[in-house]
């Protein structure tokens, strides 16, 4: 569904990314692994389209997905491809209404107002309220249901869980277990990772820039040494 092949950016004259190498299935949720500061955010935004409005560019190597290049499109072009993302930080809508938020960008299928309030009771509750009044909890799940609504072929996460409650912390999870389930293709960012071991089925590590390795949760598991190595601080 998603390849990305030798994914080089770069941000003004300072290189970001130098060879950002992976692919994912229809049905795979694969997460990208690494320090702050190595290039996942920059990885997200490329395939988004979203690196010219930050400044950035690439500056090499390809994105397409199911066969159809990325760049040079627009991001509502690529976002119209089937590809939802929730942002890093959430951003909101914040003087839009939870309901407000959730249609803004809604497209037909699945994925509908009285879905997301099933996934997220919460967002019911507070459905009249603004988004700048939520708390960071309740905003991540607008953003999660946002993208849902979108009805998107790829679910794109960036800090699923960052600076979040336990309790939050664990009903996203839920959420996006379900979402696997049902056969929901996710490429997510999360520092929780023995979250992100029991939820995904292979794991990309990118250290400055580059994917240094690939594989399953049981081999990242089996390996202390490549997780002292990439992702403790």
């Amino acid at each position: 569904m998603l390849r990305v092949e030798k994914l080089a950016a770069a941000y003004g004259a300072s290189q970001t990314l130098f060879d950002v190498s992976f692919q994912l299935g229809a049905g795979e949720v694969v997460t990208l692994l690494g320090r702050n500061g190595m290039g996942k955010t920059t990885t997200i935004r490329a395939i988004m389209g979203l690196l010219p409005s930050q400044g950035g560019r690439i500056t090499g190597g390809a994105i397409s997905f199911d066969g159809t290049a990325l760049p040079p499109l627009a991001a509502h072009r690529i976002a119209r491809l089937g590809l939802g993302l929730v942002p890093e930080g959430r951003q909101v809508f914040p003087t839009l209404t939870v309901e407000e938020n959730l249609i803004a960008t809604a497209r037909p299928g699945r994925w509908t107002l009285d879905g997301a309030y099933a996934l997220f009771p919460r967002l019911r509750e507070r459905r009249r309220n603004l988004g700048r009044n939520l708390s960071g909890g309740e905003q991540q799940m607008l953003a999660i249901g946002r993208a849902l609504m979108t009805n998107p072929r790829l679910l794109i996460l960036d800090e699923a869980t960052e600076g979040l409650a336990p309790l939050i912390r664990a009903e996203i999870w839920a959420v996006l277990a379900r979402l696997k389930s049902e056969g929901q293709s996710i490429l997510l960012i999360d520092k929780n990772l023995s979250a992100v071991l029991k939820l995904a089925d292979r794991h990309v590590i990118i250290e400055r820039g580059r994917s240094v390795w690939e594989g399953t949760s049981a081999a990242l598991a089996a390996a202390p040494e490549l997780r002292e190595q990439y992702l403790h601080v």
